[in-house]
């Protein structure tokens, strides 16, 4: 168990434990195949609620996965029987993916104590550890928010950001979407990438489902460009995979970090915004 992970071992030993929760936020893109509510359905870790990142939004939004307000929030978690003070821990299907976009929210929104399960439940499933089909059974309670705005950044932020630099874009799309060669998955979204925003690919950041050791993240990050010592905002397509480089820039001890919730799919889906391809 670390500050933000926990193995596979530590979940099966502590199952029964009382205030533990446990999360399947599980979400894929078209291109990956995969139905995170059937698999949810066919057979998930004991204990486990599912939390559908598709849903858990703000109502009436044009975007995709846009951060929910905190009642609303508040709302979602309580029927999940989920309280801020539990132990609660995340996975999603290969271990680093969509969990940290659920770890990011539940920290943003007060709760103390959210891990990731590492490997995901594709390595629990590969250790052969016992999952079932069956509905888990919920407790609704009240989960009482603490909502921590300054760790979010706004379209009108991010004109500023991309206008003065006073902080660094680091975009978790792959490189093809982020250079403007390969299409975005969402139609009316151009291609390429704000100016000055550096390219950090969600995928380069992990391995068999846990974050690179801290010397190879650093390596990563300032492989790119991006300044340690300095403000970053993260970015990706909707929001999702940009969790995984807030993740990754915390367990460095990085902690002047906002996460760019609307994401390319506001700034590319817009005509008034600037927009540049090739490579940073």
């Amino acid at each position: 168990m670390t500050e933000f992970f926990v193995s596979t071992e530590w979940l099966a030993k502590h199952l029964d434990d009382p205030g533990l929760s446990v999360v399947d936020g599980s979400w894929y893109l078209p291109a990956q195949g995969r139905d995170a509510k059937a698999e949810y359905e066919a057979g998930h870790i004991p204990r486990a609620v599912f939390f559908d990142q598709d849903v858990v939004v703000e109502p009436g939004s044009k975007l995709p996965h846009t951060l929910p307000s905190p009642e609303t929030f508040a709302t979602f978690a309580g029927s999940m029987g989920i309280g801020r003070d539990d132990t609660i821990i995340v996975y999603d299907g290969p271990g680093l993916f969509s969990a940290p976009r659920v770890w990011w929210m539940f920290r943003l929104m007060g709760a103390r104590d959210v891990r990731i399960l590492e490997g995901g439940i594709d390595g629990w499933k590969r250790e052969g550890r016992f999952v079932t089909g069956k509905p888990t059974k919920v407790a609704p309670c009240l989960f009482e928010t603490e909502f921590h705005a300054a760790r979010v950044a706004s379209l009108d932020e991010m004109r500023a950001v991309v206008e003065t630099g006073s902080a660094q874009v680091a975009d978790a799309r792959p490189a093809g979407r982020f250079e403007g060669i390969d299409p975005e998955p969402r139609q009316g979204v151009r291609g390429g990438h704000m100016p000055g925003a550096k390219n950090v690919p969600a995928l380069s950041l992990g391995r068999d489902g846990a974050l690179l050791p801290p010397d190879e993240l650093r390596a990563a990050f300032e492989g790119a460009g991006i300044d340690l010592t300095k403000p970053v905002v993260t970015s990706c397509g909707s929001g999702v995979t940009a969790a995984v480089l807030t993740l990754a820039l915390e367990t460095l001890g990085h902690a002047d970090t906002k996460l760019y919730d609307g994401s390319w799919t506001e700034w590319g889906g817009r005509t008034d915004t600037p927009v540049v391809t090739g490579k940073a």
